[in-house]
C-alpha cells in the first residue's frame, strides 16, 4: 500500500498529519498501513511531528506481549511481518515475555521454571523470525524484556493498584477474553482479576508509544486506555492484526473468536516448526475452500502472510492438469478460484508454498540450535 492511501483514512481527525515531511509520513505509513485496526493514531502523528515519544527522547517505542505457553503457530508470522515494518519505521521493538502472566493464567500448570523454558524459546524464535535484527534500546533495533524482571518495582505495583481502582469485577471480566478464558471461568481465582492491570501497568511502565496485539487482545487495549484516561495519564497509539481462522473453519467470520486458529487443534492449526511436507498435507486434507464461498483460511493466509512478504503466489500444478500461473492480488486469486480457472487444491499449495517459504528460516534456526525446541518438545510430554 502506498504511502498517501495508508494515511488517507486519517486525514480528516488528524490533520497533524500533513505536518510531517516526506520520511515521517512513510514512517507512519509503515506502521499503520498493514493492520486491522489503528486506534489513537495521534499519539504516534504528534511524537512525528515533535521528534519526541513517551520517554521524552523521540524513540518510538513498540511492545507485544506474549504469554509463554508452548510452540508457535503461524498466528506469530502475522505479528512479526508487522514487527518488521516497525523496525524499517524506525521503532525500537520490544517483545515482552509475560512469564507472571502466564503463570496467572495456569500455563504448564504454573511451572515457572517450564514457563520460563518457553520464554527462551520465544526469544530465538522471534530473533529468527525477523531475521536476527540488531538488538539495543535505539530505534529500528529489537530487546526483549521478562515481565520478572520489572515486578520487583514497587512503582509497577502501584501503578497496578492504580489501574485497579474504578475497575468493576464485571467490567475485568469481560477482559477475560484475552487469556483465552469465558467470563464465569476465574470467580475461584482473585489473581486472574489482576491479569488486566497487569497488563495495562506493563504498557505504561515501559514508556509505550504503540501497543500492539492481535484483534483478541483489544479489550486489554481498551482497558488500558480506559485506566489512562481515569489517571489523565498519556495514551499510546493501538494497533491490532487480524486473527487466523482455524483451516477448518467455514463461513461468514464473527466478531466472535471461536474461529480462531489454536494448537490444541494441531491439524487445524499450522505450526511455525511444519516442514513443507506436513504443511501441504494439513492443507490439502483440512483447510476449507469451497470456490462458492468468498471466506476461506486458505484465502486469509494469502492475504495475512504470502501476500504480505512475497507480493505474489506462485500455483504450479501437475503438467497433466495445467500450467503454473502467478497472482498478485487476493482479489483476481479468489475469483479465478470462483469462476473454476483455479482448481482449489492447487490454489491450497500455492498458499501452501508461500507459507513454507516464510519459514525456512525458523526452521534452519532450531535445526542449526535445536536445544531450546527440544526442551519445549518436552515439556508436552509431562
Amino acid at each position: 500500500m502506498g504511502v498517501d492511501a495508508a494515511l488517507e483514512p486519517f486525514l480528516e481527525d488528524n490533520p497533524r498529519i500533513l505536518e510531517l515531511n516526506s520520511e515521517q509520513k512513510q514512517r507512519l505509513a509503515l506502521m499503520v498501513g498493514e493492520v486491522e485496526e489503528t486506534v489513537g493514531i495521534e499519539h504516534l502523528v504528534n511524537c512525528l511531528a515533535d521528534s519526541t515519544s513517551m520517554a521524552g527522547d523521540g524513540i518510538i517505542r513498540c511492545y507485544v506481549g506474549f504469554e509463554p505457553s508452548g510452540k508457535a503457530h503461524i498466528g506469530w508470522k502475522v505479528l512479526s511481518l508487522q514487527l518488521r515494518r516497525m523496525l524499517d519505521a524506525k521503532a525500537n521493538v520490544l517483545i515482552f515475555l509475560a512469564d507472571w502472566h502466564a503463570w496467572v493464567n495456569d500455563k504448564f500448570n504454573g511451572v515457572m521454571e517450564d514457563i520460563q523454558t518457553t520464554a527462551r524459546y520465544m526469544e530465538e524464535t522471534f530473533r529468527a523470525l525477523l531475521d536476527h535484527p540488531e538488538e539495543g534500546e535505539g530505534p529500528g533495533q529489537l530487546r526483549f524484556i521478562w515481565a520478572s524482571e520489572i515486578m520487583n518495582s514497587g512503582d509497577y505495583w502501584a501503578r497496578v493498584l492504580r489501574s485497579s481502582k474504578g475497575a468493576t469485577l464485571a467490567k475485568v471480566r469481560k477482559t477475560f477474553t484475552i487469556m483465552g478464558r469465558d467470563e464465569a471461568s476465574s470467580d475461584h481465582d482473585l489473581s486472574k482479576f489482576f491479569y488486566p492491570a497487569m497488563q495495562a501497568s506493563d504498557i505504561f511502565e515501559m514508556n509505550i508509544d504503540v501497543a500492539l496485539g492481535g484483534m483478541d487482545q483489544r479489550k486489554a487495549h481498551m482497558f488500558m486506555r480506559d485506566v489512562a484516561t481515569r489517571w489523565n495519564w498519556k495514551k499510546p497509539t493501538c494497533l491490532h492484526t487480524p486473527i487466523l481462522s482455524s483451516l477448518k473453519a467455514s463461513g461468514v467470520r464473527m466478531e466472535s473468536f471461536d474461529h480462531k486458529m489454536s494448537k490444541s487443534d494441531p491439524s487445524g492449526a499450522i505450526l511455525l516448526h511444519d516442514e513443507n511436507k506436513k504443511l501441504r498435507k494439513k492443507m490439502q486434507k483440512h483447510a476449507y475452500l469451497d470456490p462458492a464461498d468468498p471466506h476461506s483460511p486458505v484465502y486469509e493466509l494469502a492475504e495475512h502472510v504470502v501476500f504480505p512478504e512475497w507480493g505474489e503466489i506462485v500455483v504450479t500444478p501437475n503438467p497433466k492438469f495445467g500450467e503454473p500461473s502467478t497472482w498478485k492480488d487476493l482479489a483476481s486469486f479468489k475469483d479465478a478460484v470462483a469462476d473454476g480457472t483455479l482448481h482449489p487444491l492447487d490454489a491450497k499449495l500455492g498458499v501452501a508454498e508461500g507459507v513454507s517459504k516464510g519459514l525456512q528460516r525458523v526452521q534452519e534456526h532450531f535445526e542449526d540450535n535445536p536445544e531450546t525446541l527440544e526442551a519445549v518438545t518436552s515439556l508436552g510430554q509431562k
